[in-house]
C-alpha cells in the first residue's frame, strides 16, 4: 500500500490508540475482513482471522487475570461475569465507540449487510486488533487497551444485571413482581430456510412485555427477555 492509503490507519493507531505501530501493514490486516482478499487476491493475501485467533485469547487471559485477582466469587459467577464482557455485543460496541468502521476492509457485499452481520465483523476486527497491539507492544499495553475499553464496563454490567441469562432473570422477576413465568411465541419470520430471521415476543400474562429478532429462536427469545427486564426497570423506577 502506498504512503497514503496507509496515512488513516497511521493517524488512527496515533490519535486514537496513542502509539505509532512500527509495521502498519499489522494493523492494516487487523482490519481486514475475510470477504476483502476474496475479492483482491491478486493484492491482498492476508486477512485478520489468525490475529483474532491470537487476540480472543489475550482478551480472555487479561478479564481473566483481573477477575481472579479482583473477585472472592465462586467459578460459575466470574465465568458469567467474562462472558457478558466478551461477548459479541460488548467487543463490537468498543469496536464501534473506536471509530474503527471505515477503515475495515470487507466486500461490498458485507458493507451492505445486517446490522447484526456487521456488528460481528466489528467485533472480530476488535479482537484482531488486540492481537496486532500484542504483537507490536507487547502484553502490558494490550491489557491496558482492554482494561480501557473493556474492563471499564464491568461496574455496568454488575449493577444492570446483564451478566446474567436473560431469560432466567426474567423468569425470577416476573415470578416475583407479577406471580407469573414468561412466555414466548413466534411473531414473525422472514427469509429462507437457510437464513431466517425471526422476530418472538416475550408475554407475562397476556401483556406482551418485550420483543427480540435474531438468526435463530434462542438469540431473539434472549433479545425479548432483556427488552422485557429493561420494562421492568422502567416500571420501578416510575
Amino acid at each position: 500500500m502506498s504512503g497514503m492509503q496507509t496515512a488513516p490507519y497511521q493517524e488512527f493507531a496515533k490519535n486514537v490508540l496513542g502509539y505509532e505501530f512500527s509495521d502498519i501493514q499489522i494493523l492494516i490486516t487487523a482490519l481486514t475482513h475475510r470477504s476483502y482478499v476474496n475479492e483482491h487476491k491478486k493484492s491482498v493475501s492476508e486477512h485478520n482471522e489468525r490475529l483474532e485467533f491470537l487476540g480472543d485469547a489475550v482478551l480472555e487471559l487479561v478479564v481473566t487475570d483481573f477477575l481472579y485477582r479482583n473477585f472472592s466469587e465462586q467459578e460459575g459467577i466470574l465465568t458469567s461475569w467474562r462472558a457478558a464482557l466478551v461477548r459479541t455485543e460488548s467487543i463490537g460496541a468498543a469496536g464501534a465507540s473506536l471509530g474503527y468502521e471505515p477503515l475495515v476492509r470487507m466486500s461490498r457485499g458485507e458493507k451492505q449487510g445486517s446490522d447484526r452481520a456487521r456488528q460481528q465483523i466489528l467485533a472480530n476486527a476488535f479482537e484482531a486488533l488486540i492481537g496486532a497491539i500484542y504483537i507490536e507492544r507487547g502484553y502490558d499495553d494490550s491489557a491496558t487497551f482492554i482494561q480501557k475499553h473493556i474492563l471499564a464496563k464491568l461496574d455496568l454490567i454488575l449493577e444492570s444485571g446483564s451478566w446474567r441469562d436473560a431469560k432466567s432473570h426474567l423468569q425470577e422477576v416476573s415470578q416475583r413482581l407479577d406471580n407469573q413465568t414468561p412466555q414466548y411465541r413466534v411473531i414473525d419470520e422472514v427469509g429462507p430456510d437457510h437464513d431466517k430471521i425471526f422476530t418472538l415476543g416475550v408475554f407475562v400474562g397476556s401483556k406482551l412485555m418485550g420483543k427480540g429478532t435474531g438468526p435463530s429462536k434462542q438469540v431473539a427469545q434472549q433479545q425479548a427477555a432483556q427488552a422485557a427486564l429493561d420494562e421492568y426497570a422502567r416500571r420501578q423506577t416510575k
